[in-house]
């Protein structure tokens, strides 16, 4: 390769690291993520779980008597099949779900909260709310939050709906 062709590369790559949708994609990226771990040790601090066990619990107690098997929450969650697995042994460990067979299929076992795991939830919730509250809601006017999370909702609809 030649100086030339490669100066050329060199400001081809530059100006797609700096494209507008690599800065507005990777803004999104990072602010998810720094507000996943605001919440993650907030939750840990007070609560003792993590912010995936508080997913669980989310999902678990949010239509009681709901069955919910593992594969369920492997969905809802993305995460794998031995992850999820791994995830509700530790959360069974700690008191805060439980197994349970599935009357119509013996095969899938059904995880539901123990009345500690509902306590927990309960408790870990109200941080979360606050730390939403402080690091997602604040920031934003009253007038673009609902126009956020309209936006949110759109692009995980057409992700879900593009089956990939």
């Amino acid at each position: 390769m030649n100086a030339r062709s490669s100066r050329s590369h060199e400001a081809a790559a530059t100006r797609a690291a700096n494209s507008p949708l690599v800065r507005d994609f990777g803004l999104l990226i990072r602010s998810a993520t720094r507000l996943e771990q605001r919440i993650d040790g907030a939750v840990r601090r007070e609560c003792g779980i993590s912010h995936t066990m508080l997913e669980v619990l989310i999902r678990l107690c949010r239509q009681p008597g709901d069955e919910v098997s593992q594969r369920q929450l492997a969905d809802d969650l993305t995460l794998t099949s031995s992850g999820t697995t791994r995830l509700v042994d530790r959360m069974e460990e700690a008191g805060l779900v439980r197994r349970v067979p599935s009357p119509g299929d013996r095969r899938v076992a059904l995880v539901e909260p123990t009345e500690e795991g509902r306590e927990v939830f309960v408790r870990a919730a109200a941080v979360h709310a606050r730390v939403v509250e402080e690091y997602f809601v604040k920031p934003v006017t009253a007038a673009d939050y609902p126009r956020l999370t309209r936006a949110l909702g759109e692009i995980d609809r057409a992700l879900r709906s593009d089956g990939g």
